[in-house]
């Protein structure tokens, strides 16, 4: 009985915005699907930066802003793999932070995104 207590209480979700070069922005998608994370949409990002500088440093204005629904009891693991994926990956550079979600419409909308079925 106290297993299916726990497995039913409720958990805290996050807004989790994740930015990365637009053509890394499918495997980021795929690397937080492992995530038990239920909703993710990308959005185009062009940065504000004039081209003359970017040219210099090397860098582009094409990003993608990953923004995903994700438990707050996965937040540690999920950005600790992100930073692993940020300094291991071949252009795979990238910042990432979670905001706390205070409230979700419907009961079954936030079963959803919990993944929680109770």
């Amino acid at each position: 009985m106290a297993n299916a207590v726990n497995e039913s209480a409720i958990k805290k979700l996050k807004l989790l915005f994740t930015v990365v070069d637009r053509n890394k922005g499918e495997f980021y998608l795929d690397v937080l699907s492992q995530f038990e994370v239920n909703f993710q949409t990308v959005i185009n990002g062009t940065g504000t930066a004039k081209s003359e500088i970017l040219d210099m440093l090397g860098l582009n204005n094409n990003k993608a802003v990953v923004i995903s629904v994700i438990r707050e009891d996965l937040t540690d693991t999920i950005m600790q793999t992100l930073d692993e994926k940020f300094r291991t990956i071949r252009n795979g550079k990238g910042i990432a932070f979670a905001v706390p979600l205070s409230s979700v419409i419907g009961v079954n909308i936030y079963r959803f995104l919990s993944n929680n079925q109770m």
